[in-house]
């Protein structure tokens, strides 16, 4: 049987928990004094407020595979269902609940049946969902974005990514990712990483002949 998350990808010192831990940590910290206002603003995540996606966040970092199945099954396998329950568990009933517990989950190595760099992508992907609108910036780690890049540019697990980029040449002008051939999209690690998951307004941060192909899809 396939070994669905390489030993490179798992907890410890040369996984990627660290880094998950690391960076909802940071996330925390920049959503730390936050106003009313400023929770409820709308976030990258069509429909959703900054602090319903943070709620998301919690909700993906309490759901192990058991739980995860039966809140399919409960949902009768819609899962966009499924996520609007999950999100509702644990939005709390003010900003500050939500904020803390987010906190509490910052250690978790709790998942669903995916694999921790899913989770790892999750966490940066959803974490611009909720900066970007707020005007708040983070420098990740060139290791840590790449290492979710390459994640993406192979899989349309929960996000369509792979698909979105096909036909296209992806180059960072900012470390050492590429990928594809075709008309060429370049720009930051970030920016490509949040194009190929869909978010639209980072086609703004990139160059190259295939940026109005990427932005169409």
């Amino acid at each position: 049987m396939t070994d669905p998350e390489p030993r490179a990808h798992r907890g410890g010192r040369t996984g990627v928990w660290p880094s998950i831990r690391t960076e909802r940590a940071a996330l925390a910290a920049d959503l730390a004094h936050l106003t009313d206002e400023q929770w409820a603003t709308p976030s990258l995540c069509t429909g959703l407020t900054v602090r319903e996606v943070l709620a998301h966040i919690t909700a993906s970092a309490s759901l192990d595979a058991v739980r995860w199945l039966a809140g399919v099954i409960r949902c009768r396998f819609d899962f966009d269902k499924q996520v609007a329950m999950r999100l509702a568990e644990h939005l709390g009933t003010t900003p500050a609940e939500t904020l803390e517990r987010f906190r509490r989950i910052v250690p978790s190595t709790t998942k669903p049946p995916l694999p921790a760099l899913a989770l790892l992508g999750e966490t940066i992907v959803h974490g611009e969902d909720i900066r970007r609108p707020l005007g708040i910036r983070r420098d990740y780690p060139i290791e840590v974005v790449t290492q979710v890049a390459e994640y993406y540019r192979s899989s349309d697990l929960v996000v369509v990514a792979k698909g979105r980029v096909r036909g296209l040449r992806l180059v960072a002008d900012d470390g050492p990712f590429t990928t594809g051939s075709g008309p060429l999209v370049s720009g930051s690690t970030l920016a490509l990483t949040m194009a190929m998951t869909g978010r639209t307004t980072y086609c703004d941060d990139l160059e190259g002949d295939g940026v109005a192909l990427l932005r169409s899809r």
